[in-house]
């Protein structure tokens, strides 16, 4: 055989498609003894002209036969041979081909050899050189393979090989499941009838799973499927191509964990939820078991210092997960406080602030424990081998420490993954901090709501009071509805309740600057429609100074508030409203009406007047007042929910405490909208038992007959302990109305919680304490009053004024 010049044999199989080849069968001898009609259609040559004949013939030149004579020796050496030939044409001219020789046993005495030949003209330009193609096929980094139409390895390359960990005999002729037994074999070969019956490659088609070559690691493949078929369009295989994918996957589910890590953690403002949706979200996709240990500080809601510090403050855990049920592995519970070796990498981390890994934790075992046993104990116990520490680091401050651990998966952990546990705990750190500064003005809200609304409500004989208040946030507790029950002189007490526009801290502040100006003026004893236009005046010089505060001046302006002052000597109550919905009044046979009272303004807007209304109660009578979220719903009118209340008020019987859980409970029946408070009041009266009282002329003789009055009222009330400094107020006070004032004069005792002495008289002049200097005659009269009782005051009545001290009764015991 002839070799072209500038076109070298080659050892190496010919790699083109032979599969519509022109065949010949050589026997030993070098004679023709088979001849396909693609043969023919490529040299011209018929049948009977070459059968039986020397090969040599077909050669181009018959010097090349020297040349065929070697060819046939490395057939004999290496098994069969492939290259480029030069022939000759029946016509007389010369192709080039590829050729490929393959030995064939069992035909006959001897080997024979199958000739297989294609035209270089149909071979592309890039596949001249034989050597060339099969070394870009076998050591392409991308791994192929070829399988017969029944799915059995007809050809692999050395990448391949290389992936699947099995060497190339052991898998030629077999199929794929007998050689990677951690693959999903039975998709893979699905994927390949797929493409054998339609002709549609499969393009990068993903799938993880295990191999011989690592099987304690699990890799990511991206392949793609296609058929071969020859000149007719009939398969004859199918060929696939596959590359790891793992960096690619693994930065992928990175990136998927990290924006899952966005929805499920942070979730609520809540320090110790937040650390344990850390814990949880990390497990197991990061690691088997995780624990989050935060500053004890932290969790209290203070200010964590961003000053780096060479002790360890105290921590305890706020969160953490297991793969196994339980946490078994944890040596304290949520909430507990959590010992720290100053060795371990715990505290170095905490101590300087940067993230480590510890990739074969029995190297440090003793240092991550220390003096511990119980920790010790449960590191062998689980299989504690690899770990990961992470300060929990937010705006400069590290707020804990996070840690993760490997028991089962069998993979230590890698530099990839502590930068991974590095985002999710930065990540985490800013909602724990986010949560922390909640917590903490949350807190400071609570305790602001908590002192500005009633610790006790006492009505003391005059009333029974009960009360309920629902913020629209029931969790926070701050809101801007309010409430109030106040002791006045004679034995009278005020109920107010009130509206602030708005929710939150905020309006709770707002609510506390009312409900303080209000106890200031109704220690003024104002009447209710005096008072509220006072804090009219006060809620329109407040809007104007916080004008400027974006919020504050309409959480002020527009507020409602409702004051009614109960007299439990007449029985009888006096109200006023500023915008606020009428209370409810039950008599004592559970008939319910609301009164009409006059209906005044909101609070802030000024320039109209507040009137009131006086109503006589029976004793027994009940006092409702609420605000407007109690009725009020977006999809009810204010006369459904009025009713509703009525008919859960008109039960007489229930104690005012059960009562006001039947009123809550009927009437929130879905989530309010707004804030509730419910102020009920049963009245009571002081009957001739309690009071008595004298008409005194203006007369300076009367004083004498005044003291002797009171005297003697205490000893039938069985209180002589009160008599000499009763004696002496009757005295001060009954002498400052005839000197000062105009009669008639009226002397009166009340007891109930204290002893009152009043004595009215029909001036407006208001008497005022001084201090007499050490020569005066007199004026030592109202400090002495002063100084022994309780406390004393002036109270205008529409006859003119009353004087009134109050005198704490003795213990009986």
């Amino acid at each position: 055989m002839a070799i072209p010049e500038g076109i070298a044999p080659t050892e190496a199989h010919v790699p083109f498609d032979m599969a519509d080849a022109a065949t010949a069968l050589i026997d030993a001898t070098g004679t023709v003894v088979g001849w396909t009609t693609a043969a023919e259609r490529l040299l011209g040559y018929p049948a009977p002209e070459v059968l039986k004949r020397p090969g040599a013939m077909l050669l181009a030149a018959p010097g090349h036969a020297a040349k065929a004579v070697s060819i046939a020796e490395q057939c004999g050496e290496h098994g069969g041979w492939g290259g480029l030939l030069e022939v000759r044409h029946q016509a007389g001219h010369r192709l080039v081909v590829g050729l490929r020789v393959t030995p064939v046993t069992g035909l006959g005495d001897g080997i024979c050899w199958l000739i297989s030949a294609i035209d270089v003209a149909t071979i592309p330009t890039w596949a001249v050189s034989g050597s060339l193609l099969q070394a870009f096929l076998t050591r392409s980094p991308i791994g192929m393979a070829v399988l017969s139409p029944d799915l059995r390895y007809v050809w692999i390359n050395d990448t391949l090989e290389r992936y699947g960990g099995v060497p190339r005999a052991q898998r030629l002729g077999r199929r794929m499941a007998a050689s990677l037994p951690g693959l999903d074999t039975a998709a893979l070969e699905g994927k390949m009838r797929e493409v054998l019956e339609t002709g549609v490659p499969v393009i990068d088609y993903e799938y993880r799973g295990w191999t011989l070559a690592e099987p304690h690691r699990e890799h990511a493949y991206s392949t793609s499927f296609f058929r071969l078929d020859n000149t007719d369009g009939h398969p004859v295989g199918v060929c696939y191509m596959g590359m790891d994918v793992t960096d690619r996957w693994r930065a992928r589910e990175r990136l998927a964990l990290l924006s899952g890590a966005s929805e499920h953690i942070g979730s609520t403002l809540d320090v110790m939820r937040t650390a344990q949706e850390l814990a949880e979200f990390a497990v197991p996709r990061l690691a088997d078991f995780v624990t989050v240990d935060l500053l004890d500080s932290v969790l209290r809601g203070e200010e964590p210092s961003a000053h780096r510090t060479r002790s360890l403050p105290p921590f305890r855990r706020a969160g953490q997960a297991s793969v196994h049920e339980g946490c078994p592995e944890s040596i304290a519970a949520p909430g507990d406080p959590v010992a720290v070796s100053p060795g371990s990498p715990f505290a170095r981390s905490f101590l300087e602030g940067e993230a480590i890994l510890d990739p074969e934790l029995d190297a440090s075992l003793g240092a991550w424990t220390g003096d511990d046993p119980a920790r010790t104990r449960k590191v062998r116990e689980f299989g504690m081998r690899s770990l990961m520490v992470v300060p929990i680091c937010a705006r400069g401050a590290i707020l804990g420490v996070a840690s993760f651990v490997r028991t089962r998966h069998p993979e230590p952990f890698e530099g990839d993954d502590l930068l991974l546990a590095e985002e999710l705990v930065t990540r985490a750190a800013v909602c724990v901090d986010n949560a922390r500064r909640y917590s903490r003005e949350h807190t400071a809200a609570l305790a602001l709501q908590r002192s500005l609304l009633p610790h006790a409500l006492s009505g003391g004989q005059a009333l029974d009071v009960a009360s309920r208040y629902l913020p629209t946030d029931a969790r926070n507790g701050v809101g801007g509805d309010w409430f109030d029950v106040i002791p006045l002189s004679g034995a009278r007490v005020a109920l107010v309740v009130g509206d602030v526009v708005g929710h939150g801290i905020t309006a709770a502040a707002t609510m506390g600057r009312l409900r303080t100006a209000v106890h200031t003026l109704a220690d003024m004893d104002l009447p209710p429609e005096e008072l509220l236009a006072h804090l009219d005046d006060l809620i329109i010089r407040l809007t104007e100074e916080e004008s400027a505060q974006e919020g504050m001046g309409t959480a002020v302006l527009g507020a409602t508030c409702l004051y009614a002052v109960y007299d439990p000597v007449t029985r009888r109550c006096t109200m006023a409203r500023a915008g606020h919905l009428t209370p409810a009044v039950v008599d004592p046979g559970g008939v319910v009406s609301y009164p009409p009272l006059p209906a005044g303004p909101p609070l802030g807007l000024g320039s109209l007047p507040f009137e009131s209304a006086e109503l006589e109660l029976p004793a027994g009578s009940l006092i409702a007042l609420f605000t407007d979220g109690l009725i009020e719903t977006c999809d009810q009118d204010i006369d459904v929910g009025l009713g509703r209340l009525s008919n859960a008020l008109a039960q007489p019987g229930l104690p005012l405490e059960e009562l006001c859980s039947t009123v809550i409970d009927t009437l929130l029946t879905r989530p309010q909208s707004d804030d509730v408070a419910l102020l009920l009041a049963r009245t009571n009266t002081l009957g001739a038992g309690h009071v008595v009282s004298w008409d005194l002329p203006s007369d300076p003789a009367v004083v004498a007959n005044a003291r002797s009055l009171a005297v003697h009222q205490l000893a039938e009330w069985g209180l002589p302990e009160l008599a000499m400094t009763t004696e002496l107020i009757v005295s001060e006070l009954v002498t400052n109305a005839i000197r000062h004032g105009t009669g008639p004069i009226r002397l009166r005792l009340i007891r109930h919680d204290v002893l009152i002495c009043e004595v009215a008289d029909a001036s407006n002049t208001s008497p005022r304490l001084r201090h007499a200097r050490t020569t005066d005659e007199g004026g030592r009269g109202l400090f002495l009053v002063a100084q022994m009782t309780r406390r004393w005051g002036t109270r205008y009545t529409e006859g003119g004024k009353l004087i009134w001290a109050e005198q704490d009764l003795p213990d009986p015991a």
